[in-house]
């Protein structure tokens, strides 16, 4: 009988293995040729040439597409001349999805990044040059990119982030003397008023309650013991008209720096560009050898772009064990950089007088807002998969889902050394619709919904603009963020939430679970380690673990922070069982049906132990001090 049943088996073993159509492979590699076919010997040097040879091959109706496209990477650098796009026609399916993926045991690098070379020594007669600065500081020329000299705000040496020159120099901050709204002027003690050389690139970074400002110096005029500062527009009209955040001037005056100068290059470790001469000038820090290491200024604000739209997504990609690095973020040396909240920054904002339009009586200002650039943009698209990358060394935020996208997975991935927000995710009511305005669209297909951000490492962002966060979701529906670890931040952890409005909106079944945040709001004040706002039914914010949170001696309100705080309209949330050292929350003119159950010290230390990364992902933050 067995013997009679053997041919049959291996018959249906035979048909079985004929139906399983190989997958697509094709392999890229900086050492590879774009005129190349794509294979292992013969690779592709950019992962442009690879997706459009896979979408070719979906276009021509190749059989083996069916089953998957994995575009494998060897590792190195890849510097892009222009974003990658990945787009509905090059979408997979449920269990044959494009991936792009290293080789084994290599790391692939996407860098928007240009290496500053040809260092030389420079002169003591250099225009500008402070005393102590001459004989320690190295000159070089600008590096052209796409045909034209580069210009930037950040600049990375040996991998490590160099400060823009600045005064007082890191971490101290001077003090305004005076703040004239009426007549638009700042006034600084003389002592920082110059002369300036260079002075069309001056700057002022002013720290204002929970964001910061960064405004660009018109004129400087001399007054008394001090400076009257003008800045220029459009900045200089949002700064002074809107009403939140402001400097606040009691009890010792707004806290501040300059920059953008190179009077103020005075320490190891500062830059700064000559913009108008073509020269970048650096001091370097101890064993720093400019022959020998590499420096590198970014170019492109966005690496990656994963976009469709509503009715044709872009589905089935997964980027995993990817290095993200090297953006830039011009808008401040441009048109200045005034933000709402979470680095969302203002393009029309005021004071109402009287208060109230026709949605909000009471409301007493307007604002419209623009959203900061990723790294990774990811937006009308569903069913996408970030593992295992790295997010690093990029001046604005790491990546962000914009506008109808669901069912995705963020986990196991590392945001560290990042200009503005780690991750950023949903609506924020972005112009042409006034921020105050509850989010609710026609089509609820825009509605970023069912989206999963697990067991990611989320450190030291906001390294630019101070008020950004390490997780920062707007209007978001059923998002899930747990298991993360969210430390070193300048404001808050993590947000949730946008509109500070109790009216319905978007927004509903969010969880924040199971989170280890720590070591936040070190630079700005009303901040917390997890914030909301708006009516959001269902949502649960438990089990976290949040500890170690110490303020800035310049905020102007030394105690206005807090472990857990539900803003402006927050509704309908449920906080139950989060550890934290002492019962330090803050419920400010919330909604009804907010619930609060077992938070602080006496929680369970079972929470402390399981919140974090979890097992598998520990060796992200291998120095993770477990409780």
């Amino acid at each position: 009988m067995r013997i009679a049943l053997l041919p049959l088996a291996l018959c249906m073993l035979v048909v079985a293995s004929l139906s399983a159509k190989a997958e697509v492979v094709v392999w890229v590699s900086p050492a590879g040729s774009d005129t190349n076919q794509g294979t292992k010997d013969r690779p592709f040097a950019t992962p442009a040439a690879a997706v459009r040879h896979a979408r070719e091959l979906r276009r021509l109706g190749n059989e083996e597409v069916a089953s998957g496209v994995r575009i494998i990477l060897r590792g190195g650098v890849y510097r892009l001349t222009a974003p990658l796009s990945i787009r509905p026609e090059d979408s997979g399916a449920a269990g044959a999805e494009l991936t792009l993926e290293p080789a084994p045991g290599e790391f692939p690098v996407l860098s928007g990044g240009v290496p500053v070379a040809g260092w030389r020594r420079a002169t003591d007669a250099t225009p500008g040059l402070s005393v102590a600065a001459r004989g320690k500081v190295w000159v070089a020329e600008v590096p052209e990119f796409q045909g034209r000299p580069l210009e930037f705000r950040q600049l990375w040496v040996a991998g490590q982030k160099a400060t823009r020159a600045r005064e007082p120099d890191e971490p101290e901050m001077a003090r305004l003397t005076e703040w004239r709204r009426d007549a638009h002027l700042a006034g600084i003690p003389s002592s920082l008023a110059g002369p300036y050389h260079h002075a069309t690139g001056l700057e002022m970074t002013l720290l204002q309650m929970w964001e910061i400002a960064k405004l660009r110096v018109k004129k400087l005029t001399p007054d008394g013991d001090q400076a009257l500062v003008e800045f220029q527009e459009p900045e200089s009209r949002l700064e002074f008209e809107h009403p939140w955040p402001q400097p606040v001037m009691e009890p010792s005056g707004a806290a501040f720096y300059l920059s953008g100068a190179l009077e103020l290059l005075d320490q190891p470790g500062e830059w700064h560009l000559d913009r108008q001469a073509g020269k970048v000038y650096y001091w370097p820090r101890t064993g720093e050898d400019l022959a020998r290491i590499e420096v590198i200024a970014p170019a492109l604000e966005t690496l990656v772009k994963v976009s469709g739209s509503l009715d044709r997504p872009v589905g089935h990609v997964v980027l995993h064990g990817i290095g993200f690095q090297h953006t830039t973020w011009l808008r401040p040396s441009q048109q200045g950089h005034v933000p709402l909240q979470s680095g969302m920054y203002l393009t029309e904002a005021y004071k109402l007088r009287p208060k109230g339009t026709p949605e909000w009586r009471s409301l007493d200002n307007q604002a419209w807002i623009g959203r900061p650039p990723a790294a990774v943009l990811v937006q009308g698209a569903h069913d996408i998969e970030l593992s295992r990358c790295r997010f690093e060394h990029l001046a604005s935020a790491g990546l962000d889902f914009r506008w109808g996208t669901r069912h995705d997975l963020i986990h196991g991935c590392v945001f560290r050394d990042i200009g503005g927000n780690g991750l950023q995710l949903g609506s924020f009511q972005e112009a042409p619709i006034e921020t105050h305005l509850a989010y609710h669209p026609e089509d609820q297909r825009a509605i970023c919904v069912s989206e999963t951000i697990r067991n990611n490492l989320v450190t030291h962002c906001g390294t630019e603009d101070w008020g950004c966060v390490g997780i920062c979701v707007g209007y978001g529906r059923e998002v899930a963020i747990e298991h993360n670890e969210v430390a070193y931040q300048p404001y808050t952890g993590i947000s949730l939430g946008w509109g500070w409005t109790r009216d319905a909106n978007a927004m509903r079944d969010n969880r924040v679970v199971a989170n280890r945040i720590h070591h936040v709001a070190s630079r700005m004040s009303d901040s917390a380690g997890v914030y909301t706002l708006s009516a959001q039914p269902g949502t649960v914010i438990q089990r976290n673990y949040i500890h170690s949170i110490t303020m800035s001696p310049y905020v102007h309100d030394p105690e206005h922070w807090f472990y857990l705080y539900l803003d402006e309209g927050s509704s309908h949330i449920t906080v139950r069982d989060n550890w934290c050292p002492a019962e330090r929350f803050l419920s400010n003119a919330v909604g009804p049906g907010n619930v609060w159950e077992n938070n602080g010290p006496s929680v369970s230390e079972t929470v402390q132990l399981e919140a974090g990364l979890q097992s598998d992902y520990r060796d992200l933050s291998p120095d993770e001090g477990r409780p």
